[in-house]
């Protein structure tokens, strides 16, 4: 009998695989335009950009996270233009306003893209220091990227709850459960719900991503599969972060744990020159800057980009050392 599971298993195992929409082939030079990057391959990645009025101190790169497109950094992005900083967002390959939406691209596609954009930005705005943030899939992205030998040209990144939750941190029964699933049924689309789990104490806000159109609220198994490779990455790119960064993560955080973020923090190798900041906030969800006290997050973002080593407006970093040393 038990013979006879294993084969199914395996007949069930071959008879599907995760499906990834790789990137075409290369057939023009990239381009960005007003409202939008165009890939090599052709792909149209919908840009959005908060402009300040004045020559910026710094322009931002903003990547989005999972299931979620460009228009996340609205509000972060017009209290950044106000006070002296441009931001672009775009739509990743996959998501908001892409082709080929809720299927999952790659890391290596969303890493190509996140490069290529960045160099077009720093040759647009060449004598402009330029920081790329990303959010939670968007921070993985992000931390993979600077850790590569054609890295973007950015001067410093900011994460926001980075999605590090790689399978070395997981229970083996939901391992076991995503690569079954993955190689059985990989085209099953699933929602949150019955989860009970909280993404931001912003509840008007998370109403109007359920209403969102481009806000994805069914996801394919294989996309998951998807993103857990990147977080594999992005918690083993760690160590080799150099970049200097601010790491934001709220202690009340229900969708990346605690544990592969607090293992992904002490491997960062930055801290001791001051090069890498934690903040660590004990109010805040996964959408630190969307949540109802976003606006202490901004300050300290504003404040982190005019001085790094200077102390956060929030005592967020404090906090966090205070924590750790715990």
């Amino acid at each position: 009998m038990i013979r006879w599971a294993i084969v199914v298993a395996l007949s069930l195992l071959g008879a599907c695989a995760p499906r990834i929409q790789e990137p075409g082939p290369a057939i023009s030079e990239p381009t960005l335009g007003a409202d939008a990057f165009v890939a090599a391959d052709g792909a149209r990645l919908p840009i959005r950009i908060w402009e300040s009025e004045a020559p910026p101190a710094a322009v931002i790169l903003a990547v989005h996270g999972f299931n979620d497109y460009s228009n996340a950094y609205a509000d972060l992005g017009a209290y950044l233009a106000a006070n002296g900083f441009t931001l672009y967002a775009y739509d990743q390959r996959g998501f908001g306003q892409t082709d080929h939406i809720g299927m999952w691209p790659g890391e290596d596609a969303l890493i190509g893209d996140l490069t290529a954009v960045a160099r077009e930005i720093r040759n647009k705005h060449a004598q402009i220091p330029l920081i790329i943030m990303g959010e939670s899939m968007g921070g993985a992205v992000v931390m993979v990227a600077m850790t590569r030998s054609d890295a973007p040209p950015a001067d410093a990144a900011i994460l926001f709850a980075p999605a590090v939750w790689g399978r070395e941190t997981m229970p083996w029964y939901q391992r076991a459960a995503l690569a079954v699933a993955s190689y059985t049924v990989p085209w099953l689309k699933l929602t949150g719900e019955g989860l009970n789990i909280r993404a931001s104490d912003n509840i008007e806000m998370l109403r109007a991503l359920g209403r969102d159109p481009l806000f994805i609220k069914k996801t394919r198994v294989d996309a998951l599969h998807g993103v857990t490779d990147l977080m594999d990455k992005a918690l083993a790119a760690a160590p080799h972060l150099k970049t200097p960064a601010l790491v934001l993560y709220g202690e009340k955080d229900e969708i990346i744990p605690r544990e592969p973020t607090l293992r992904m923090l002490d491997r960062l190798p930055g801290q001791g020159a001051g090069e890498q900041r934690i903040a660590l906030y004990e109010n805040g969800f996964h959408m630190l800057f969307r949540d109802l006290d976003r606006k202490i997050v901004w300050r300290d973002v504003l404040s982190w980009m005019r001085d790094r080593h200077a102390a956060l407006p929030s005592g967020a970093d404090a906090h966090a050392k205070a924590v750790r040393a715990r």
